[in-house]
């Protein structure tokens, strides 16, 4: 009996497997880092059979851990960040560069190259871009094969198809080039609710009306929760697998976990406006669903279908937020390593201090968190972050202050984001959260006092791959839809309620954050 499902994330900086049963639960998971070429601070690129490796490394022994026959799993289903991988007309990688025996033929989310490109796009003012708030970030993929274009027209002359992470995991295993509308709606300035999605007059403005049959890009998209096909023979062999499991259309990291954790109401649309997804971990995302659209400086979409069938999800996000730790983290001198093990070791101490010093702890430290840009509310690649009250403190306990005010500025950062959706209409009540910034009690505690909501954290593992457990389950035939799929494999959560008694300490902190800003823009000004 086919049971079971596989559920992958393609993250930042690994690949990890998890097997799924009918009810949602992770049975077992496992993982295999990814390598990732950085140049300075806007290059990054990856090489995609080296993502596709670890990918099948982790299934097998995550398969294997699990002590379950293939003919267990009925479904595989993909979720990846929104990176860009580029391929030729055989279908073998386009090498951007070759380093150590990789091939990097792969853009990575984060990749700022083409932030001239993006500016170029958002002075067109083309109405289409009212469906990207505004203005096109270089982390979309059609800045980044603008870029392509002018920069590289050797690779280019001989390519053939362009992926979005995801769709390149579901080709690699199917063969199938069909593409989910989860990633042409939102990261290809694909209008689903169109009847042709792409606009041909945008696409000439800015020099790419070859993209389509440059890239082998569709006319139309598939659903999340429907099958893009079965694994071919050589993908079921190296993933350990037989060729029975189909693959679900790809979805984008941050989506998945906004299913996983609001999968749960998905058959109640009222519901669904009430709430938000927040999902931590390099960066960070809000994705909220309406049955109505809604538009916005800096926000994201709306996007018809990106996930559940006949909603709008908007989504917003910091560029960095667990990397603005790990930078911290790196750049200090007592810092070192950003391992999950400095991570705690770093918390517990701020948490020591603060229970010393009381609420007058770092008091005096102020910081802007944008150093990679802002995406929401600002929608602006190259502002630049600043930490205000530096001393001559480089002992340990002086780390841990600018970590937790950094902790106490990304949770500040959330409360302006949120009051930026709130006027475009989305005004929900309750934070649903979920990514690694769950295992981090500091923001936890911060992102509901700051805010003054709610926050609901699923009792799983891992909410992402549940999410993408969902999408596999109603591609494999397990729940008649994609609705009762969330509702059936949702886990139990927690909820906590903001601590009021707090709120006029971060109501100071909100106000010295805009003053920054405020003195960030005099200062470039000058």
């Amino acid at each position: 009996m086919r049971d079971h499902v596989i559920a992958v994330d393609v993250g930042t900086g690994s690949a990890r497997a998890g097997i799924v049963d009918r009810q949602g639960r992770l049975l077992c998971r496992r993982e295999h880092p990814i390598e990732m070429r950085r140049l300075g601070d806007h290059i990054a690129e990856y090489d995609s059979e080296q993502i596709w490796s670890a990918t099948c490394m982790a299934v097998r022994e995550a398969l294997a851990a699990a002590d379950l026959p293939a003919e267990r799993i009925a479904a595989l289903a993909f979720d990846a960040t929104c990176s860009l991988v580029l391929r030729d007309t055989r279908g073998e990688p386009l090498a951007l560069a070759r380093e150590s025996g990789a091939t990097f033929d792969t853009i990575a989310w984060l990749d700022h190259r083409a932030s001239r490109e993006a500016a170029e796009i958002s002075a067109t003012r083309h109405p289409l871009l009212a469906y990207a708030g505004e203005a096109i970030s270089p982390e979309m993929q059609i800045p980044k094969l603008m870029w392509l274009k002018r920069n590289r027209p050797d690779l280019w002359a001989i390519s053939s198809h362009f992926f979005d992470l995801a769709d390149f995991m579901s080709w690699r295993a199917t063969g199938s080039t069909g593409r989910s509308l989860c990633t042409l709606t939102s990261k290809w300035n694909f209008l689903a609710h169109e009847k042709s999605g792409w606009s041909p007059d945008f696409l000439d403005r800015i020099g790419l009306g070859d993209l389509l049959a440059r890239g082998g890009l569709p006319q139309q998209g598939v659903a999340v929760g429907k099958a893009v096909g079965p694994l071919t023979e050589k993908a079921a062999t190296e993933l350990g697998l037989d060729r029975a499991v189909v693959v679900a259309a790809g979805m984008v990291d941050a989506y998945a976990g906004a299913l996983g954790v609001l999968g749960s109401i998905a058959e109640e649309p009222q519901s669904l406006e009430k709430r938000i997804a927040l999902i931590g971990g390099t960066s960070s995302c809000l994705i909220s669903f309406a049955a109505a659209p809604h538009f916005g400086k800096s926000l994201w979409g709306p996007f018809l279908d990106a996930v559940f069938p006949g909603q709008w999800l908007v989504e917003a996000g910091q560029s960095a937020t667990g990397g603005l730790l790990n930078h911290l983290l790196r750049l200090h001198a007592e810092g070192g390593e950003p391992t999950p093990a400095r991570h705690r070791q770093v918390i517990e101490r701020v948490q020591a201090l603060r229970q010393t010093e009381g609420p007058d702890f770092a008091a005096r430290l102020h910081i802007l968190p944008d150093f990679h840009g802002n995406r929401s509310p600002f929608a602006d690649p190259d502002l630049t972050g600043a930490i205000f009250g530096l001393t001559l403190d480089s002992s340990f306990d002086g780390l841990c202050r600018i970590y937790w005010r950094a902790c106490v500025a990304i949770a500040l950062a959330l409360r302006q984001i949120l009051e930026a959706m709130e006027k475009s209409g989305i005004r929900p009540e309750r934070l649903h959260l979920t990514g690694g910034h769950v295992k981090n009690p500091l923001l936890v505690e911060l992102y509901g006092d700051v805010t003054g909501r709610e926050l609901v954290i699923p009792e799983t593992d891992d909410a992402v791959l549940v999410g993408t457990a969902m999408n596999a389950a109603a591609a494999g035939g397990l729940y008649p839809s994609l609705a009762a799929a969330g509702v059936g494999m949702a886990a139990s959560s927690l909820t906590r309620r903001p601590d009021e008694a707090k709120r006029p300490l971060y109501e100071r902190d909100y106000r010295r954050f805009l003053a920054m800003q405020r003195h960030r823009a005099e200062l470039d000004a000058l």
